[in-house]
């Protein structure tokens, strides 16, 4: 999985939430005795700049064994503008293997003024993630080497070299991270953010998770439904699907119609650089772009020695489908790409995996590749990662492969899976509001439609859009709707959707 962005029904009658709404009464209670000394400690806050401040959340290692070894969870705030403050809100970018901390940072940009206003902005590292006991795998060159590996193998001698990478890979993590791999899953990041939600002195928990942060959304209100006070999932994952073959072959047929969506607006563009106006002509032009750098690299003037071939070609034309904001530099990227120059693209997917321009990257691969393949059950047989990767370019000839093969490393992955694929219900929480975006690329619609049937208390609210969430992405409608629901937690009517933005 790639998991490294005026209303038609809101009205007055949307459904009433009653939850708390202010902090302090047993915000601080443990769910053992055993872990009464977490949720009972002080973040020693500091300044870091800018208003934030930054802190250390103790936490157990594994929460089976609480008097074990312990480990500290970075921790970012910025406290509320107004006087009428409600609470904290807490963050998740996605991923898995998102920096909450950097998310955080940008919160001028993530929140409404409103919102701003009203919480404190709340942002960690999960564990495993950035500055939070991070996964360590693989240095700079072997990640780019890792990266690069041919991902739509044509033969068997081609499927034998990425299985050797993936296992490498794996092996890397076990040398690096042996201790902390078993330990990294959505669960145990879930009860890291009921011990924060109690340190910060909140009641119930207020949430904004975006793609794979919807997940950890999900996971917690199953965890902890009572402590809920409102969670907002967008772009949101169905846990009930396995990632191989089902998640993986949805994800890639929603970069498939996110690319046509991509070519609809690029013929009305001057700089579209597909020399036919037609969306099958346009569509064999990238088939064959693609096919000539599996074979012919293209050209790199970064100066860095990379090879673009088609895995780094395929990974700067996804980074860009997330977000429509990056259609215009995408056109560009392409009518480069076309002149055998793939500077731009490699830029694009330097942004998605988190490479630096001196050759570092942070953990982000490797969080998310620890994170998924302890949460879910994968095959531990590479013909059955062939077969689903031939089934999926069938249904996304430009994407199927690529993102099938992309999970490869768990076939090999030392530490068992401790996760199951299945639907959350979270019975007994109040109202949670999950946002699906009908053209996303990377969490199709149909996951938000599904999640939302999921939760015994959900109730979707809909985009007709392009990219990758909707909140805060452009859409006042979304905003509006989404604001209401953290401040008075009213939710939307069922069955609302925002109009397309033109």
């Amino acid at each position: 999985m790639l998991f490294a962005s005026a209303c038609s029904a809101t009205g007055d009658a949307g459904n009433r939430a009653d939850g708390p709404t202010s902090t302090g009464g047993d915000a601080a209670k443990a769910p053992s005795a055993a872990l009464a000394p977490y949720y009972g400690q002080k973040i020693a806050w500091t300044d870091c700049k800018n208003g934030f401040q930054c802190g250390k959340l103790e936490v157990p290692l594994d929460y089976a064994a609480p008097s074990g070894d312990r480990i500290a969870i970075s921790v970012i705030r910025l406290p509320a503008t107004g006087k009428q403050r409600i609470g904290s809100v807490i963050l998740n970018p996605g991923g898995p293997g998102g920096s909450g901390i950097e998310y955080a940072r940008a919160a001028k940009t993530v929140l409404t003024p409103a919102i701003l206003a009203r919480f404190d902005t709340v942002g960690f590292d999960p564990r495993g993630v950035g500055e939070s006991a991070p996964v360590h795998c693989l240095s700079g060159p072997q990640l780019d080497k890792f990266i690069g590996l041919d991902g739509t193998p044509d033969d068997s001698a081609e499927v034998k070299e990425l299985a050797k990478g993936a296992k490498d890979f794996a092996e890397g993590c076990q040398a690096k991270s042996a201790k902390l791999l078993p330990h990294v899953g959505t669960a145990d990041a879930a009860r890291d953010m009921d011990v924060l939600r109690a340190v910060l002195g909140d009641q119930g928990m207020t949430y904004l998770g975006k793609s794979y942060g919807t997940y950890l959304g999900t996971v917690y209100a199953d965890l902890f439904p009572k402590k809920v006070r409102a969670l907002v999932l967008d772009g949101a994952i169905d846990p009930a699907l396995a990632p191989v073959p089902t998640v993986n072959a949805a994800q890639a047929r929603g970069f498939e119609v996110a690319f046509r969506s991509f070519l609809a607006d690029c013929f009305n563009q001057t700089t579209c650089p597909f020399s036919p106006k037609n969306t099958d002509a346009a569509l064999a032009q990238l088939t064959t772009l693609l096919k000539s750098t599996d074979e012919h690299p293209l050209r790199n003037n970064t100066g860095d020695g990379r090879k673009i071939d088609e895995s780094w070609t395929t990974l700067g034309i996804v980074t860009a489908l997330y977000d429509k904001r990056s259609w215009p530099v995408l056109r560009t990227a392409l009518a480069q790409a076309f002149r055998g120059d793939g500077t731009t693209l490699l830029r694009l997917a330097d942004i998605l995996v988190d490479r630096h321009q001196d050759g570092s990257y942070s953990n982000q691969t490797e969080a998310n590749m620890a994170v998924n393949c302890i949460d879910h059950p994968y095959p531990r047989d590479t013909a059955a990662y062939e077969d689903a990767a031939r089934a999926a370019q069938k249904e996304s000839p430009h994407f199927g492969a690529y993102v099938m093969w992309g999970s490869l490393p768990c076939e090999y992955w030392p530490a068992k899976p401790i996760g199951t694929d299945k639907p959350l219900k979270a019975a007994g929480s109040p109202p949670i509001l999950v946002v699906g975006t009908q053209r996303d690329p990377a969490t199709p619609y149909e996951w938000a439609k599904a999640l939302a049937s999921q939760l015994s208390s959900g109730v979707l609210l809909s985009y007709d859009g392009d990219g990758h969430t909707a909140y805060r992405t452009g859409s006042s409608c979304i905003d509006a709707a989404v604001d209401r629901y953290l401040l008075s937690l009213t939710t939307p009517k069922t069955g609302t959707l925002c109009p397309k933005v033109t």
